[in-house]
């Protein structure tokens, strides 16, 4: 009998699995819906240039193994000049290296969009490119021009694969609150910010939340980071199914947390939405404790944990979904890498439930007016009692 019952449970889980790839490639038209894409891994490009700049007279901190709380221990100890002078020489590392000063950091981003921007602009006048080589560098060149607006101050950019950035609404340096996005499958440089599904972008739901918390709390200092660090999923196929680019992504945010801590910043309610929540599954135990505070994961399908004592984290843990979002269709299982596992949301899972009855669909979980929006900013001010 006990052989029986261990069979039983073997081919319920592998009919589980099959269901899921029915359910992914029935929703998308087959796997040939989402392509395969590379992880964008290790430093932004310059960092053996970095690494072999001695015109400081000091070893400068290895960008692919200091960690955060020693680079922040490096800056402190050089000059204004000293630190302006690396920026002029190393922008893209110095831009992305987790625990240099904030103002240093949008100033290097600043200076390599500059010069992304300029390069970009020459090649869509190279006679040796084709019309579509002058277009495609003509778009890129706009996005970069883009970031480069007043007012916008971008904490980490990598030119590399489909482009990675992250961008600070709000005051970081004397923030008293501070929340990060962390977004799901199809987003990039290119869908970091647009004008349609303005609320599903890392940029809108961004904006969204730090409005929403002024209007909570107009005397609170708060700053929200939209952070796209890791390479996403294109599509629905093989790669929004599995973990491969979630465990390529989770070191990188992880570092990015450690460095958010390593330069004073409180800290923060992570949100983690769809695809993201997988990456967020799988960075926060090795975050380190008190590196954040909350833990949100809303339109998830599933965190590659079976419950939120997995985590192993001090951070309080909440989930949403709404009713409408068709994420609840997939099944919540995990066979053979396919799959994420549990649903944050049931109530084994251990999170605490974030009401989102108003939501709006898959992507609508920041839109104006929302419940899930009113308790999100709740929850990143830190006045529990509000989540309703």
């Amino acid at each position: 009998m006990t052989v029986l019952r261990s069979a039983a449970r073997r081919s319920k889980r592998t009919l589980a699995a099959a269901v899921l790839a029915l359910t992914v490639v029935a929703g998308t038209g087959g796997w040939a819906a989402g392509s395969a894409q590379t992880a964008v891994t290790g430093p932004a490009p310059g960092a053996a240039a970095w690494r072999a700049d001695h015109a400081l007279g000091v070893r400068l901190p290895d960008p692919a193994s200091a960690s955060p709380a020693a680079v922040a221990r490096f800056f402190a100890g050089l000059s204004d000049a000293r630190q302006r002078a690396l920026v002029a020489r190393h922008p893209l590392t110095v831009g992305n290296l987790d625990g240099a000063p904030i103002a240093l950091r949008y100033a290097a981003n600043a200076r390599a969009l500059r010069a992304e921007r300029d390069r970009e602009l020459a090649r869509a006048t190279d006679p040796a490119g084709t019309r579509q080589d002058h277009q495609q560098a003509e778009r890129t060149a706009a996005r970069y021009a883009a970031l480069l607006a007043p007012g916008r101050r971008i904490l980490a950019f990598d030119p590399r694969g489909r482009g990675q950035v992250a961008e600070v609404h709000g005051d970081l340096a004397t923030a008293q609150h501070v929340a990060v996005i962390v977004p799901g499958s199809d987003i990039d440089l290119t869908t970091f910010d647009r004008t349609t599904d303005p609320y599903g972008t890392p940029t809108g739901m961004a904006a969204s939340l730090r409005r929403q918390m002024a209007v909570e709390a107009p005397q609170v200092r708060t700053a929200v980071i939209a952070w796209v660090g890791y390479t996403t999923p294109v599509g629905l196929g093989p790669d929004a199914a599995t973990g491969r680019l979630a465990e390529a992504g989770a070191p990188r945010l992880s570092r990015f947390l450690s460095g958010l801590a390593a330069t004073g910043a409180p800290a923060p309610a992570v949100l983690c939405h769809s695809y993201g929540s997988v990456v967020c599954g799988l960075a926060v135990p090795h975050a380190g404790r008190g590196r954040l505070a909350d833990l949100v994961v809303f339109g998830s399908p599933g965190m590659r944990r079976d419950d939120a004592g997995q985590l192993r984290t001090t951070a309080r843990v909440w989930a949403a979904r709404d009713a409408s979002d068709w994420i609840g269709n997939v099944p919540h299982v995990e066979l053979l890498g396919l799959g994420h596992g549990a649903d944050p949301t049931d109530p084994a899972f251990g999170a605490r439930r974030v009401p989102a009855e108003r939501a709006q669909g898959h992507t609508g979980y920041l839109a104006p007016g929302t419940d899930s929006l009113r308790n999100f900013a709740a929850i990143a001010l830190g006045r529990y009692g509000d989540v309703h």
